[in-house]
């Protein structure tokens, strides 16, 4: 009888660290890849904490938010992306803003983000449509992958009164009037496209 009590304690110590490592209060959305051209690959994301922050593992593309984080306002918000190793394609990665009815099917929500090819994107979904608000476009601030095939880049989206200013480790890549990026006042959170393997440190919100 002891060394089957013995037995349970071991396997409920051996599970404890993989329940911590979920994002407690976490959701994601998967978005399916719908071209046979760029098809998913096979497997299931993984969404874990890791480390100061988050570690995703897409096989598939997706969103992850946590419903109590929202910004609104005047703020800027800020995370570190490390992507672990390049894609077989180019694939896109970084942040979420004013985001709205995720789970539904009037999702609605902003997303700036980078790739290994040193470009950058601004998009907005709106249920099952996504629209550019500016195009891919290459900058020198966006890093690429070096010699271990790992690339860091830190990400910012600073909101004012009157403009919304896009930064990628320091550098302003864009900056439009508030106007015209829709509505910045919502979810915020991270996307990840698949294909990609990709750390996220210190994303925050500040006033």
């Amino acid at each position: 009888m002891k060394r089957h009590v013995q037995v349970a304690v071991l396997a409920l110590v051996a599970l404890a660290p993989l329940v911590a490592q979920t994002p407690k209060g976490w959701k994601m959305r998967v978005d399916r890849s719908t071209s046979a051209s760029d098809p998913d690959a096979p497997g299931e994301i993984k969404f874990v904490t890791q480390g100061s922050g988050y570690h995703a593992t897409n096989p598939q593309a997706a969103v992850y938010w946590n419903p109590a984080s929202t910004a609104a306002g005047t703020y800027t918000l800020k995370g570190t992306f490390t992507l672990m190793k390049p894609s077989g394609h180019t694939n896109y990665y970084g942040l979420v803003f004013g985001g709205s009815a995720l789970e539904g099917a009037e999702q609605s929500y902003l997303y700036f983000v980078i790739a290994q090819n040193g470009t950058w994107l601004i998009k907005r979904r709106d249920g099952a449509a996504t629209s550019n608000v500016q195009p891919k476009t290459p900058n020198d601030a966006v890093k690429k992958p070096d010699a271990d095939g790992k690339s860091t880049n830190a990400l910012e989206v600073r909101v004012g009164a009157d403009k919304t200013d896009f930064v990628v480790n320091g550098v302003v890549v864009h900056s439009e009037p508030k106007s015209a990026a829709a509505k910045t006042d919502g979810i915020y959170g991270i996307r990840v496209n698949h294909m990609l393997e990709v750390q996220v440190d210190g994303l925050t919100v500040s006033k």
